[in-house]
């Protein structure tokens, strides 16, 4: 299996009530996680709120949750920051701290066009010894990142792998369809949560869906169902699964930091894998009715 084949949850990161991290909680998420039989775990991403976290928070993070996976799955690191200097340092860390490979996104707010966006990729490659895995999520980034760009690094070895986050189903298609024809370099793996099926059968290695800290084990029964060919089964788990992702919709009016991941926490405390839906600041944890709402749904799907 390479490093992005299976379930990968991007785990959440709990906080207490005054903004410090709630590290119990982060323990007994990873176990949750685990037990629940995903393949790898996915700190400091998206859904882990790493923009908001210090550098020495990021490092206490990735310590605690490679402590508790216990080398029971491979942890894989975000590094996500301005320029790849900065990234470098974050990854030399990283894999001091025994992280099995690194994401990387293009460089933040820096103007760069595509070939000083393959370079910033090949520095950071050529400063670290663990895989790098390229991390397409244009919302929170410059630009896209291109497909032949993509594969070329693949070719050179620069990249092991591409964590799809753009939504762009078409573009996730077509670079499938270009690794394939190129001799498959990249593993890829996708974080739609509500098209894991199918993203599966046109060829991606994995998923890496915020939902799957709410719900591992259905994650992991969709694409146990997938490797042995049952798409009919793949098909159903996919559609549960997605009566779960309404929870997502239950926020209205919240900035996009707030709205999803607040739902995803507010079902972990929900079930007890998590104390509290606590957001960092300056965002708001849901609450009254937004609370209730989400708890509904999950009691609805059969979790609680």
């Amino acid at each position: 299996m390479s490093i992005l084949s299976g379930i990968i949850p991007p785990v959440l990161t709990p906080f207490h009530a005054d903004g410090s991290l709630d590290l119990e909680s982060l323990d007994t998420l990873v176990e949750h996680l685990v037990s629940g039989g995903v393949h790898g775990l996915f700190v400091l991403g998206s859904s882990g709120q790493v923009a908001y976290l210090t550098d020495e928070e990021r490092d206490t993070v990735v310590q605690r949750v490679i402590a508790k996976a216990d080398d029971r799955v491979p942890v894989v690191v975000g590094t996500a920051d301005l320029t790849a200097r900065r990234i470098l340092a974050h990854a030399r860390r990283a894999q001091a701290q025994g992280a099995a490979a690194i994401v990387v996104t293009a460089p933040l707010y820096a103007l760069n066009n595509a070939a000083e966006i393959a370079d910033h990729f090949r520095i950071i490659a050529a400063g670290v010894d663990i895989p790098l895995i390229a991390y397409d999520v244009p919302v929170r980034g410059p630009a896209k990142l291109g497909r032949d760009m993509l594969v070329q690094l693949g070719r050179e070895g620069v990249i092991a792998g591409v964590k799809d986050s753009s939504g762009d189903d078409v573009a996730f298609r077509r670079l499938v369809d270009a690794n394939r024809a190129a001799g498959s370099p990249l593993s890829i793996s996708t974080g739609h949560e509500v098209m894991c099926d199918g993203m599966l059968l046109v060829g991606a290695e994995g998923c890496v869906p915020g939902l799957a800290n709410v719900d591992p084990a259905g994650y992991v029964r969709l694409h146990d169902a997938a490797q042995r060919g049952d798409w009919e089964a793949a098909r159903d788990e996919q559609d549960r699964i997605n009566r779960l992702f309404e929870i997502a919709f239950v926020p209205q009016g919240r900035s996009g930091d707030a709205g999803g991941i607040g739902a995803f926490k507010a079902a972990c405390a929900a079930l007890g894998v998590i104390a509290s839906g606590t957001m960092p600041a300056p965002i708001e944890a849901l609450s009254g009715e937004e609370v209730a709402g989400v708890e509904a749904i999950v009691r609805e799907v059969g979790l609680l």
